[in-house]
């Protein structure tokens, strides 16, 4: 990523506590899976969707009444639970939340923020972006949940937002009343709005290859485009273990959001400093159907909600789907082979019907159970075991010679017996194909 014109603040701040820094890593480490690395950034429009109530605030002199973003939404009760949904655009070098931009237009994140006026309970319902769902009649080769926002754009007019809703509100289940988007010019416009924001790295850090990072150990106030830069930071070069992994990078990202949290909201008075810019970010960087009003109430009450979260889908969920006919999933009735995310409906009817679901789906027939799904298994007895203690029938079958991947093949017409064999091993890499099997096969290295 190329950033040009860099204002990054390094000016030494007072010795202080990196309390800060720790809470945040131990955070980002209490996260389980790896949809929870692109959570962070729909924290941040939470947090700015608390900063936005003053905003809207000052911008009601102007007279407006409506935010951007099209028709508006439904009426929002006081009394009854609403659900919003956030859409992150991972657009490149878009013209706006709604731009496809030079490359992208996906729904990158998305997440349902299930708001209960009575409890002042903020749930946040976060969707897996590679999740298989079926979408009837859309020329869509590979039908994942995060399309529905890129198919939405290409029409005429764009519907993205509109799209995705409906996608969404399939799968949980939920009525979906209102949707926030925006993209990564969001990220370091929130940044740049308040100056910088003070972060302390506790080691050398230098990625020449990717983020562009090149920081020293210590304090630094960061400008937005450094900020991005050091949440980016997937390979660190500098030859130590700091910012190896996903789990520290999410450690990094609520540092960010929480830095910016605590510079916004612990101090009106300076959060009232920055209104102009903020109220110019806002303007270029977010699309929503809330009006005005509907935004000022929403920031009031994430401003003193007790938030939870809820993900729908885990890593053993991900595996790789070969080509295979999926009947009523596109118009072509036919998937391209990619990663997906495949969950088990009933499992994410339980997850949301608190909320109010009236039941999760995804296109797919019921898993069938374990003790109905035999398996004949070749190769590791290790993965074996595993399979029996899943509740499968196993036969063993010999070993598998110059077997490399772990590959599942289901009888040709049959995949979800083969998807739910491919969740059972939780492997996240496990191919899993047709074939003319009489049932369920497993090669396991």
């Amino acid at each position: 990523m190329a950033v040009p014109m860099l204002l990054r603040f390094t000016r030494p701040l007072a010795p202080a506590t990196t309390g800060a820094w720790l809470a945040a890593t131990k955070e980002g480490n209490r996260l389980k899976n790896r949809f929870h690395a692109r959570t962070a950034f729909i924290w941040l429009i939470v947090v700015l969707l608390v900063v936005v109530g003053a905003v809207l605030f000052a911008r009601s002199w102007l007279g407006q009444s409506s935010a951007p973003g099209g028709k508006k939404a439904q009426n929002l009760s006081q009394r009854v639970p609403y659900n919003i949904l956030l859409i992150g655009n991972n657009a490149r070098q878009p013209q706006g939340p709604l731009s496809l931009g030079k490359a992208g237009g996906l729904a990158d994140i998305l997440m349902v923020v299930h708001i209960d006026p009575k409890t002042d309970k903020v749930t946040l319902i976060s969707i897996p972006r590679d999740l298989l769902i079926a979408m009837p009649g859309w020329r869509v080769p590979e039908p994942k949940v995060k399309e529905s926002f890129f198919l939405g754009l290409t029409q005429s007019p764009q519907r993205g937002p509109q799209v995705a809703m409906q996608v969404v509100s399939r799968f949980t289940g939920l009525p979906i009343h209102a949707y926030v988007a925006t993209d990564f010019n969001g990220f370091v416009d929130a940044v740049d709005a308040v100056g910088c924001v003070n972060i302390y790295i506790p080691a050398r850090l230098y990625d020449p290859l990717h983020s562009k990072a090149d920081f020293t150990q210590g304090w630094h106030c960061l400008s937005g485009p450094w900020v991005l830069a050091y949440i980016r930071i997937r390979q660190n070069a500098a030859g130590n273990s700091f910012r190896t992994n996903d789990f520290q990078r999410m450690g990094a990202e609520q540092q960010v959001l929480l830095a910016l949290k605590d510079k916004l909201l612990k101090n009106p008075v300076q959060a009232a400093l920055h209104l102009p810019s903020l109220i110019s970010a806002w303007s270029r960087d977010v699309a929503t159907n809330l009006t005005h009003s509907q935004l000022l109430s929403l920031g009031m009450t994430l401003a003193h909600a007790h938030l939870h979260e809820v993900t729908l889908g885990s890593d053993a969920d991900s595996m790789a789907l070969a080509s295979m006919p999926l009947p009523g999933f596109n118009a072509q009735d036919a998937i391209l082979g990619a990663y997906y995310d495949v969950v088990d409906a009933a499992n994410v009817t339980a997850a949301v019907r608190p909320y109010g679901s009236k039941g999760a789906w995804t296109g797919l027939p019921p898993f069938p159970k374990p003790k109905d799904t035999p398996i004949t298994l070749y190769g590791s007895r290790l993965t074996m075991a595993l399979l029996q203690k899943a509740g499968f029938p196993v036969t063993y079958g010999g070993a598998s010679a110059g077997t490399q991947r772990l590959t599942v093949v289901f009888p040709n017409g049959s995949p979800t017996s083969g998807f739910a064999v491919g969740r059972a091993l939780a492997a996240g890499n496990e191919l899993v194909t047709p074939g003319n099997v009489a049932h369920v096969t497993v090669y396991a290295p």
